[in-house]
């Protein structure tokens, strides 16, 4: 029985590594490549066997993992593909389901491990988490946070002003700026500056700008 052919695309070599050893410890995968960029992983795929690829998210260069795994999910369908992150930024599963992406694995929230995932993967199964990463964020967690107050916070990791914002989100200036004050006392940060700067350095969410960085292909 053949192994199954795996290509793991992750900038951080301490990330990477992690995947290979994974994969290489296994009697049921072979490790195919092992690549820094996204963009080496479409090259790859597109001029090789590969049977499953495990990709991150963010990237420093060039196009962003989402962006990539859903052009080979488009060019290559029978190709499994695995997307991992070590934020807590949930709004990529329902864009990751709706490009066709297998399974989609939180690398330091998620309560399954890689190998499972792996294997429930090529098995067919479709894995996404049931539930959002909890994550602590000021005097809370994540989960205390609204659907709409989550999507405010990204914005502001953006640097959008409170118009931007309103624009983006089709609402009001005044209401952007309620949810702004009452995410301040839920939270306990005492300036929007604060709060910002929080959740982007922990990962709580991440904004599209952030994601695609110079690559602005969506």
């Amino acid at each position: 029985m053949s192994k199954t052919r795996v290509v793991v695309a992750d900038d951080q070599n301490i990330s990477r590594g992690f995947f290979e050893m994974y994969v290489r410890a296994s009697s049921n995968y072979e490790l195919a490549a092992g690549l820094r960029t996204a963009q080496a992983a479409i090259d790859y795929v597109d001029k090789n066997q590969a049977d499953l690829v495990i990709m991150d998210v963010m990237m420093q260069e060039g196009i962003d993992g989402l962006s990539a795994a859903a052009k080979i999910k488009q060019s290559h369908p029978e190709i499994k593909v695995i997307l991992t992150t070590s934020t807590s930024e949930t709004s990529w599963e329902q864009k990751a389901k709706d490009a066709g992406i297998e399974s989609f694995w939180y690398k330091e929230y998620d309560e399954h491990g890689l190998m499972e995932i792996m294997d429930r993967t090529m098995n067919g199964e479709s894995v996404y988490p049931e539930d959002a990463p909890k994550v602590p964020f000021g005097k809370i967690t994540r989960d205390d946070l609204t659907d709409r107050e989550i999507e405010i916070i990204r914005e502001l990791t953006a640097s959008k002003t409170n118009e931007e914002i309103a624009d983006k989100l089709h609402i009001s200036v005044n209401t952007v700026k309620r949810h702004i004050q009452n995410i301040m006392e839920k939270t306990g940060f005492e300036s929007r500056l604060d709060l910002a700067m929080s959740a982007k350095s922990t990962g709580l969410v991440v904004s599209d700008s952030d994601r695609l960085g110079n690559d602005q292909t969506e």
